[in-house]
């Protein structure tokens, strides 16, 4: 037997369901939060679960592709179309960022190297007997024909004419003007400069002069038979009561004997550092104080090149 329903009749009954109008917001509200919770039970306590979640992962891949895809392809022609201009302002950008670190990195070195001649310079002071004090150089003369640098220490400080000045290497010269709160110091390669030496090996006593030349100085009157060679190692010899004895000051590179004639030409280059570094030593002594010919000015009127009389 077949039942038959007019449609209009159909049309007139709805079909009543959980999300008719009929039914109430709290009823759908807890049918729905019983299914999420029992979906989350069955996923947490369930193996079969993780199938079903790869596999949901896998169907809905392609939808989540095309939603992306209108921020991707945006994305993709705002790229594209980068005027020239704005990649030329990137790369000047770039550039003057890489100078930047260029520039901290070589600040990092000109550091690690101050810092080595400072240990230096420190090492220098423990093997000396006398006192001293660090002095840092604030100026140096830009006269091309002497060599005379400017220190930070002055008679406040109890600097006085005269005074042996140190690197961390070897001697550098001597003070020859003092003011309140600076000093000039006359270097040893100065040509109005002189320095009683001798030899370490054997003792023989020479004077070495300056030349002008921050890596020469001279050595006066050496008979062409004394025995001096190439490497021997100058010092200060401690007459003239202006340099302690002993203070390395330079090294020879250089004899000539030239026949006929009675002394050799020997040259030396100074062990101190004398045309870098930016830290000295000035040496306290008692002996220093007193008067001395030690570096008269070899025929130069000029009174701030003499050598002063000393106290």
């Amino acid at each position: 037997m077949r039942l038959e329903w007019p449609l209009t009749e159909i049309r007139r009954r709805p079909i009543k369901t959980i999300f008719t109008e009929e039914r109430g917001d709290l009823q759908r509200f807890v049918v729905l939060a019983a299914i999420s919770v029992a979906l989350m039970l069955a996923d947490a306590r369930l193996a079969q679960m993780t199938v079903v979640r790869s596999g949901l992962v896998l169907a809905l891949a392609p939808l989540q592709w095309v939603i992306q895809l209108p921020g991707s392809t945006m994305r993709w022609i705002s790229d594209s179309l980068t005027t020239r201009a704005e990649l030329e302002q990137e790369n000047a950008r770039l550039k003057a960022r890489i100078l930047v670190l260029e520039g901290k990195s070589q600040k990092l070195v000109s550091m690690e190297a101050e810092n080595i001649r400072l240990r230096m310079l420190l090492n220098a002071s423990d093997s000396l007997d006398e006192s001293v004090m660090v002095a840092e150089v604030i100026a140096v003369d830009p006269d091309p024909f002497t060599h005379k640098i400017f220190i930070d220490k002055g008679s406040r400080h109890g600097v006085f004419e005269g005074q042996p000045v140190l690197g961390a290497t070897g001697l550098m010269g001597q003070v020859v003007q003092v003011d309140p709160y600076a000093s000039r110091v006359l270097l040893i390669t100065d040509s109005s400069h002189a320095i009683p030496v001798q030899v370490a090996r054997n003792g023989i006593r020479a004077v070495a002069i300056g030349t002008s030349s921050t890596m020469n100085l001279e050595l006066v009157h050496v008979p062409d038979t004394a025995d001096i060679r190439v490497g021997d190692t100058l010092i200060s010899s401690g007459m003239g009561l202006r340099f302690p004895a002993g203070y390395p000051v330079a090294v020879v590179s250089e004899i000539r004997h030239h026949p006929g004639r009675p002394f050799a030409e020997v040259r030396a280059t100074p062990t101190a550092e004398l045309d870098r570094g930016r830290y000295v030593l000035v040496v306290f002594s008692e002996r220093s104080r007193a008067p001395a010919a030690e570096a008269a000015p070899a025929g130069n009127d000029d009174t701030a090149d003499t050598v002063p009389e000393g106290p």
